[in-house]
């Protein structure tokens, strides 16, 4: 071992026996920190970045890649309930090709037109409509469940069989399972824009044969085109915040924030209708459409052509005096004279207000110089008030009762006070104990390097200088005993001057230590 090591490995030595238990044990917990932060720092650095693989997948799927990465021997996490998992960054593509090649996810893949691909030649015709449904449910599964806020969702068609043995041919419907993530709610055009794309992907569905259902089992829209009341009173709610958050923004701006009040009552009309009219009125100085004339006319005498059937069957000649001369005329004419005629077909769209109330309360405060006229009649515009509807408007000055609000906002100070004495408290705690674990190590210090000099001093004092003073006396009695002597009473004074020195220097450097030991001796002495 090199010699620099080996010396200070004994000072080192040297200096923990010189440490007493407290000091021993703030050097123990000092390393130990220092080791364990040192672990820690390594392993945050050495640490790879992670990267998801794969999100949203199914258990199956999810097992099957675990497999497949323990297999390849590359480390992973599972978060989000097992549906996502990471990778190292550096190995995010290469296991994505790895993982691809080895046909996962194989749930995603499993439903949709690639049920087509593995449909035979020898396939009934019951087996190609049916794989033909389910790969249309699976598409529109797929397609439904990348809209946001959607976790998973499940389409059943109900398509009616082509047959020419029936007049009036059954309208296709689908059923729509919608599954949100947590936390998440769809909104009304969320599920209108599923209904249509529902619709809009069978041939011959129209938006009112959809239904969808949430998780939670509330129906979202209904087959026959009427919502649940859930989404009814969802618009009607949407509506009311809307008209009020208008009005509400308007009075923050004329008597300021917190002195307004305004509540909306609104009453929509969910009911689809559909009208058929036709108006006929009879067409004045208008030519005709159509017009049509028949002639008949016919002229001749009037003779008989045969005579008389007698008794025995044999004719017998009528004798005329020639005077049947005759004519014939008909004549008839048909004219289709115009007609005005109207036909108008309405159709209502559910969702029309038919009526709404708004009421509005102002501070007293606040509102004393405003005419209420006129701010009535700012409100009437704002909400979009319709006096031939039955709409109502309500203006009004009250005195606000604060109790509320002040209680919130003292209780919101105290809150504060009391965060930002923890805060204080904890930052208070955490310096005095740095402080400490720094005043400890720096005693540790100083207490070293004085026992150090004083190690030094000693050895000199008792070891090189005693040497040097007897040699020194050897010589001065060989060459003269008297100048010994003489010599002598200056050493011994110098030695109680340089003792004293010592004395002084110790308590000066010492001086609990000093302390101590002369308390030490005062009880030993009594005693």
């Amino acid at each position: 071992m090199p010699a620099q090591l080996t010396g200070l490995l004994g000072r080192l030595q040297r200096t923990l026996g010189q440490f007493n238990l407290a000091q021993r044990t703030l050097a123990v917990i000092g390393v130990a920190v220092l080791l364990l932060g040192g672990v820690a720092l390594s392993a945050w650095l050495t640490k790879p970045s992670m990267s998801p693989l794969f999100a949203n997948l199914s258990a199956t799927d999810a097992s099957a890649i675990v497999d497949q990465l323990d297999a390849e021997g590359v480390a992973y996490e599972l978060t989000d309930g097992g549906s996502t998992i990471m990778v190292p960054a550096e190995k995010v593509y290469p296991m994505r090709l790895a993982v691809a090649a080895a046909g996962l996810p194989a749930a995603s893949d499993g439903a949709g037109y690639s049920l087509l691909d593995d449909m035979g030649m020898t396939s009934s015709e019951f087996q190609q409509q049916v794989t033909y449904q389910r790969a249309l449910e699976g598409e529109l599964a797929r397609t439904i469940g990348a809209i946001n806020g959607v976790e998973a969702a499940t389409v059943r068609l109900a398509l009616p069989e082509e047959t020419v043995f029936v007049d009036d041919k059954a309208d296709p419907t689908a059923s729509v399972f919608v599954k949100t993530s947590p936390g998440v709610s769809l909104s009304a055009d969320k599920v209108q824009s599923i209904v249509h794309l529902v619709s809009a992907g069978i041939e011959g569905m129209a938006p009112t044969d959809v239904a969808v259902i949430d998780a939670d089992g509330h129906v979202l829209s209904a087959v026959g085109g009427t919502g649940s009341s859930g989404l009814q009173g969802s618009q009607t709610g949407e509506y009311e915040s809307r008209i009020a958050a208008n009005v509400q923004q308007m009075l923050d701006k004329v008597v300021g924030i917190g002195n307004a009040v305004v509540s909306v009552t609104a009453d929509l009309d969910y009911d689809q209708t559909a009208r058929t009219t036709e108006t006929f009125t009879a067409g004045e100085a208008l030519p005709p459409v159509s017009s049509a004339t028949t002639l008949e006319e016919y002229s001749g005498s009037q003779d008989a052509v045969g005579g008389v059937l007698g008794p025995d069957g044999i004719e017998v000649p009528v004798a005329t005096d020639g005077a049947g001369a005759g004519a014939y005329r008909k004549e008839s004419e048909t004219v289709n004279n115009p007609l005005n005629r109207v036909t108008e077909e309405l159709t209502t769209t559910p969702g029309s207000v038919r009526r709404q109330s708004v009421s509005v309360v102002i501070s007293e405060a606040a509102g004393a110089d405003l005419d209420l006229a006129d701010l009535e009649a700012a409100v009437v515009a704002a909400a979009g008030i319709d006096p031939d509807r039955g709409d109502i408007v309500s203006v009004s000055r009250m005195n606000f009762d604060t109790s509320s609000a002040e209680t919130a906002q003292a209780a919101l100070a105290a809150a504060e006070v009391e965060a930002k004495a923890a805060a204080t408290t904890d930052l208070i705690k955490n310096g005095a104990i740095g402080a400490v674990i720094l005043l400890a190590l720096i005693v540790m210090l100083v207490t070293a390097q004085r026992r150090g000099r004083k190690a030094r001093r000693e050895a000199i004092d008792l070891g090189a200088l005693e040497l040097v003073e007897s040699r020194r006396v050897e010589l001065i009695e060989a060459a003269d005993p008297q100048l010994a002597l003489a010599a002598a009473a200056p050493r011994v004074a110098d030695d109680m001057a340089a003792k004293r020195e010592d004395v002084m220097a110790l308590a000066a450097e010492q001086p609990a230590e000093v302390a101590e030991m002369l308390r030490g001796w005062l009880v030993g002495g009594r005693r």
